[in-house]
């Protein structure tokens, strides 16, 4: 290859040239210089027990050569696309001067008169391409029966009949996303496992109408495509799929450089399955009493929800992401607030084929004061005990260092309780057991009593423990 052009883009901290913050971690993906003739010099660094951080203004630079100007270029941003550290900036028109005369000497991209492309417009139909070949293996191994259909086509099909259904089946399907923890991923540079989050969002809302997950479609709408980071999106989805027993049929990859900001992207997922003929959806409202037990399923943390107020209470907190957790010092915090969303597929299908659960909620945003409440009848409501299970280490700091009011709490976390089941007495054991032998945690913590016309829906008891 001759290397006839070279380009370097200097990563700067913010607020330089004025002052600006030193200490914050950075990191630099393995693969940033994977292309030929791609280098990342340092400059304002330093290296703090290991760790890398920043130690001036000009942080970083991505140098790039290429047999052409335009290459060059292109290689250096993807470079400098793959460096991360909080407030980090480049300048996005290097070289646009020397690429308007080189390819157009008297006119310029703003002239009626010079061909634009989609490239020129901040769109690669190749790395489209790409990523379609690079993710089609994925999709492939979370079928379960024929779809009709593989990645890169315009739509998902699904031959319910190749699925087992021979009776028209009743179709329910789901739509969600990842909300702001999709941020915390990109601050990591950790995208292979926010697609399970995605996954769990959208299976685990309509398992509670008693559905059986089929297929899922995704959104990945970014600044700019990478490859690299869609792949391992597209690899987390996959996961999430094959524990919820459900096929990735399709989905859509967009570049939305004026609306997204650079480095960033947001996921979206529908997911669609079905109860066989004669099973009745759930909640069973018209069959619970008063009596009735509540049944909770543990959490893996904080899974999808309250992010925005995870991130303020962090960044107010001064502790850096990639610093020990001060609930679980073997990994970082970012790491940790990483853990992927639970999936209850697997747990739950055979209850539902055992008519043992009058109504399952799963607990998102609004928490358990709000979430239980809507699969209740209105003369029902629900008495939680706080005290019935362990709270999560790490709701606790999340409590204190952002100074954040119980009932606050209550609404906005899911507090260590993932699912919560209503099941008649005479089945909690039954239904334990089952749930057990599938590797689930089940606490009992609460039941079904009166409520009074216009009286709330679910209550909270004792609290305080959260503050012990």
């Amino acid at each position: 290859c001759k290397a006839d052009s070279c380009v370097t883009v200097v990563a700067a901290a913010g607020g330089y040239p004025g002052s600006y913050k030193k200490g914050d971690p950075i990191t630099i993906d393995a693969k940033a210089c994977e292309a030929k003739y791609t280098h990342v010099f340092h400059a304002g660094t330093s290296r703090t027990s290991g760790a890398l951080e920043t130690a001036g203004g000009r942080v970083l630079a991505a140098t790039a050569a290429a047999p052409d100007l335009e290459s060059a270029l292109s290689k250096a941003y993807q470079t400098i696309s793959k460096i991360h550290f909080e407030g980090m900036y480049y300048r996005k028109d290097i070289a646009h001067r020397a690429l308007s005369h080189h390819s157009h000497p008297a006119s310029n991209h703003d002239r009626q008169d010079v061909p634009l492309t989609y490239a020129s417009a901040g769109v690669s139909i190749d790395a489209g391409t790409e990523l379609v070949n690079r993710i089609k293996s994925l999709a492939a191994s979370t079928r379960q029966f024929d779809t009709k259909s593989s990645i890169g086509g315009f739509g998902g099909q699904v031959d319910l009949a190749a699925a087992g259904y021979d009776q028209a089946p009743i179709i329910s399907s789901g739509v969600d996303g990842v909300g702001t923890k999709s941020r915390l991923a990109i601050r990591m540079n950790k995208h292979d496992t926010i697609g399970i989050d995605l996954v769990a969002m959208v299976a685990n809302d309509i398992l509670t109408e008693g559905a059986e997950p089929l297929w899922l479609m995704d959104t990945m709408n970014m600044h700019k495509l990478d490859v690299e980071t869609g792949v391992s999106i597209v690899e987390g989805i996959a996961n999430g799929c094959i524990q919820a027993n459900c096929n990735l049929a399709g989905g859509e990859t967009a570049e939305l450089g004026d609306i997204i900001r650079e480095g960033h992207y947001i996921l979206d997922a529908s997911c669609s399955g079905a109860l066989r003929k004669g099973r009745k959806l759930l909640p069973w409202k018209d069959d619970m009493e008063k009596g009735d037990v509540l049944l909770g399923l543990t959490s893996s943390g904080p899974h999808s929800n309250g992010y925005s107020l995870i991130h303020k209470i962090v960044e107010r907190s001064g502790l850096p992401f990639s610093s020990p957790a001060p609930w679980n010092p073997s990994t970082s915090v970012g790491l940790s607030l990483l853990t992927p969303t639970k999936i209850y597929v697997r747990a739950l299908l055979p209850l539902f084929e055992k008519n043992l659960v009058k109504g399952a909620a799963h607990i998102t945003g609004g928490g358990l004061v709000e979430n239980i409440p809507r699969i209740l009848p209105t003369g029902l409501k629900a008495e939680v005990e706080a005290k019935s299970w362990s709270v999560p280490e790490v709701f606790r700091w999340l409590k204190k260092e952002g100074n954040v009011e119980k009932e606050e709490m209550a609404r906005v976390f899911n507090m260590g309780i993932g699912m919560v089941l209503v099941v008649a007495e005479g089945h909690v054991s039954e239904v334990t057991k089952i749930l057990e032998e599938n590797g689930e945690k089940v606490v009992r913590i609460g039941g079904l009593v009166g409520r009074e016309e216009g009286g709330v829906g679910c209550v909270v008891q004792d609290m305080e423990v959260w503050d012990q």
